[in-house]
């Protein structure tokens, strides 16, 4: 028996993707990436709320500090902004979060406006401290807007685009800022901050590349580790793991479910006149045959050599033994391999119904197994119930 693999968990929170133009440019990098990724990447740009705060305590410190300090109108006007976007920044994100688990629009795009506003908040704050002439102020402006870059690039990295434009309005106004105060030494920011901008956002860029990268090769991973190699059906593992969820379910509420074995009927002779290749090729189309004549949301396995099972939720009495018609039916419908050649075989079916009564998944599978060697010992292409449900 191959090891159980449980099913990926589903992430409790899903935030909603960019809808304005400017905001899916900002995040969007590869249209390559799947759905499911990019979700995950919108969902570091919420980053965590203590690293939040901080940046938050620290920004609105630095202002009413130097506010304090400069007693100028424009400077208190600054922390008053600081104090507006940060109340508002902190209430989406509070407020996205528990949309989030509650799977809601979590106003994403409100988000990002939000953290852009906060960044040229920095860089304005930085400006005004530079042109005033107060050389203790900018200072400390300075050294505050380079401290939260590092912040910045960790909670963007998902969004290289929107992690290098809140860099550039951070810093961007040290840059104007010194040529308006026209201090000499303060020039030289004019050569250094372009540097720094463009090798932070370069990082970033990278960082982005190599987290999309393992977070894909994780997902194939799992697939794999859920999945048959051929066909890309349910593995044995991933099965008994819908097996038991199945039990679960039943045991809470009134659907039943019931379980389909399925082995080919002359697929080893197949196998030895035209060889393994074309064995191969015809699970694979087997198994195409099987999807697409199951119910959406009905999941198929491969459990080995030929041997399928299906798992079905019942929605009326008879859609397990109108499926099983089906099944008969289309399997049995010739095939065509690639090397030309046109081969037919057909398939016996062994079904037991799932009930919450205690049983294991294995116990459920081998019930079905022994449904399905009496099945084969009837003449074979046909199906068969097991005594328990044909005592329902």
């Amino acid at each position: 028996m191959s090891p159980t693999h449980k099913p990926m968990p589903e992430p409790t929170e899903v935030f909603t993707l960019p809808r304005w133009k400017i905001t899916r440019w900002l995040t969007d990098t590869d249209r390559d990436v799947p759905t499911d990724i990019k979700r995950a990447l919108i969902g570091s740009l919420f980053g965590t709320l203590s690293i939040f705060v901080g940046g938050v305590v620290n920004t609105l410190l630095v202002a009413a500090l130097i506010a304090w300090h400069i007693q100028r109108p424009a400077f208190f006007a600054w922390f008053g902004l600081e104090c507006l976007i940060c109340i508002a920044r902190i209430s989406i994100l509070v407020s996205a979060r528990r949309r989030a688990r509650a799977a809601r629009s979590t106003h994403t795009d409100l988000h990002l406006a939000l953290s852009l506003a906060w960044a040229f908040s920095v860089g304005l704050g930085t400006y005004l401290s530079i042109t005033s002439g107060n050389w203790l102020a900018a200072a400390l402006a300075c050294l505050s807007s380079a401290a939260m870059i590092g912040g910045i690039c960790f909670r963007n990295f998902g969004a290289p685009r929107m992690s290098g434009l809140m860099i550039l309005l951070a810093l961007g106004p040290c840059c104007l800022g010194a040529i308006v105060a026209r201090e000499p030494l303060f020039l030289l920011t004019l050569i250094q901050l372009p540097v720094y901008v463009a090798s932070m956002t370069s990082a970033s860029f990278r960082m982005h590349a190599m987290l999309v990268a393992t977070m894909q090769s994780e997902r194939e991973n799992a697939h794999r580790a859920r999945h048959d190699s051929m066909t890309g059906l349910l593995n044995r593992g991933s099965l008994l793991a819908e097996i038991r969820a199945t039990m679960e379910c039943n045991a809470i509420s009134p659907l039943r479910s019931a379980l389909l074995y399925l082995d080919l009927d002359g697929f080893k002779r197949i196998n030895d006149v035209h060889g393994h290749g074309c064995g191969d090729e015809l699970l694979q189309q087997v198994a195409d045959r099987m999807r697409a004549t199951v119910p959406e949301g009905t999941h198929v396995s491969r459990i080995g050599g030929d041997e399928f099972v299906i798992l079905l939720n019942l929605h009326e009495s008879d859609d397990v033994q109108v499926l099983a018609q089906r099944l008969l039916r289309d399997i049995a419908v010739p095939y065509l391999l690639a090397n030309g050649e046109t081969v037919a075989i057909g398939v016996s079916i062994g079904i037991t119904h799932i009930s919450p009564n205690g049983q294991s998944a294995d116990a459920v599978l081998n019930v079905a197994d022994r449904a399905l060697y009496v099945a084969k010992a009837r003449g074979k292409g046909c199906f068969h119930f097991s005594e328990a449900v044909q005592a329902l």
